[in-house]
């Protein structure tokens, strides 16, 4: 599904103009975004769950050279489906 389809589906959906859900959604992943650029927890009922995990630092082999480079630790986004989002999809 692409932006433009998702924001279809929110106008249907809500009975509002295209314009208002493209609004809507830009508004919702900029919250989203800043909740977790400040390390916090997005749950979404239904859907799931969103937080920041840190991953360590460590070694990797460039597959070209086959030397060895150090990865360093960082920051990554992880989402837990809901229950409900996980049964469905089997």
């Amino acid at each position: 599904m692409t932006k433009a389809e998702l924001v279809s589906a929110i106008a249907k959906g809500a009975g509002i103009t295209k314009k208002e859900a493209d609004a809507a959604l830009k508004a919702a992943v900029a919250a989203v975004a800043d909740a977790l650029k400040k390390g916090e927890r997005v749950a979404i009922p239904g859907f799931g769950i969103f937080t920041v995990r840190q991953r360590a630092a460590r070694k990797g082999r460039n597959p070209r050279t086959g030397a060895v480079i150090n990865i360093p630790a960082r920051k990554v986004v992880v989402f837990r489906p809901a229950k409900d989002l996980r049964e469905g999809l089997k």
